[in-house]
């Protein structure tokens, strides 16, 4: 009897040891539900690239467009044009907000050049927009999604999932995380000597967001500023050697010349990129839980994110704030990633 007993406790172990096994396997293995707003942009269509060559982790139910980088309408043939040079027109594209919640709209032509891409040649792809608008497309896919199932990975202004919040703030219930790029601490702004752009476009939008419960994940430029190109990092993406792997190339090398000259490095940031490394490998990456407002008064510290690093209001925690990665870490996952494409 003991040693039946013996036996059906091994028995059991096994059979708890496995179902663990399979559970964190499925889990792994897991796809996630992703929708990407964006306002391209040279780093936006390197990251549609890098997200797009990724179907194994990403289901990317919809990129969505917004005024940023440049007007609407560029940012929503530029999406178009990441797509067709994917091989992805499975994915619709939604055209949403044509100027911020408030403010003045404001484009960044002088690092992006007029159509949005610099180095590569821009023409009106072959598949055009989605029917509808893309806030009545997050209002209806939110609302019918399972509860906290939906990514939504913010690359511009987040003048789009702002005004769905308005009018429906029931959809919260469908968001399992929203991962932006944006915002400034320690590195200070780019666009003022505090602010990031994508928050000065539109403050109020961010503030919107930060509001609303879900839970938020910041890659802004403290992180973005330390995940450089390098002469050997634009080898190794040359080196891929495809269509795919060329236009990032073309993109790169003229668009990091900015940054390069205004900050004295020796590099340049590929910022709306890393959302999509920390999506694919978060293990990049390292930040800590942090309360985080967005001043939208008029003034010198309009649109800067202001960041209680230290905890020293003991306010509630309402973003992930993300502060470091691996550099190189990152261009190897691009770079793999590029070489999946033609």
């Amino acid at each position: 009897m003991h040693r039946y007993a013996q036996k059906m406790r091994q028995l059991f172990r096994s059979l708890l040891l496995l179902s663990l096994i399979t559970a964190t396997s499925a889990q792994a293995a897991e796809k996630i539900d992703l929708i990407i707003d964006t306002d391209p942009g040279a780093d936006d269509v390197v990251a549609l690239l890098f997200a797009l060559a990724s179907p194994e982790e990403l289901n990317i139910r919809a990129l969505t467009t917004v005024a940023g980088n440049v007007r609407l309408d560029k940012t929503s043939r530029n999406a178009r044009l990441a797509r067709e040079w994917a091989g992805r027109e499975d994915v619709p594209v939604y055209a949403g907000a044509p100027k911020p919640m408030m403010r003045t709209p404001i484009y960044a032509e002088n690092i992006h050049g007029k159509e949005g891409l610099s180095g590569v040649e821009v023409y009106e792809p072959k598949k055009g927009l989605a029917k509808g608008n893309a806030v009545n497309y997050l209002i209806d896919t939110l609302k019918a999604a399972k509860p906290h199932s939906i990514t939504l990975a913010m690359l511009g202004p987040q003048t789009n999932l702002a005004l769905a919040l308005i009018q429906e703030p029931e959809i919260v219930q469908g968001i399992k995380e929203v991962v932006i790029m944006g915002g400034a601490h320690f590195n200070g702004g780019n666009i003022t000597p505090v602010a990031e752009f994508n928050l000065y476009a539109d403050p109020q939008a961010a503030e919107v967001v930060l509001k609303s419960g879900v839970k938020l994940t910041y890659l802004p430029l403290d992180v973005t500023h330390k995940i450089l190109t390098s002469e050997a990092r634009l080898k190794q993406i040359a080196a891929v050697n495809n269509k795919a792997s060329k236009i990032v190339g073309d993109i790169l090398n003229e668009y990091v010349k900015g940054d390069m000259e205004h900050y004295g490095m020796t590099g340049g940031p590929v910022h709306d990129a890393t959302v999509v490394a920390y999506l694919l490998k978060p293990e990049l990456f390292t930040g800590r839980s942090v309360n985080v407002v967005v001043d939208s008064r008029e003034g010198p510290t309009f649109g800067q994110t202001i960041v209680d690093w230290y905890d020293g209001l003991k306010a509630p925690k309402n973003a992930y704030w993300v502060q470091d990665g691996d550099a190189q870490g990152f261009f190897d996952l691009l770079t793999e990633r590029l070489a999946r494409l033609k």
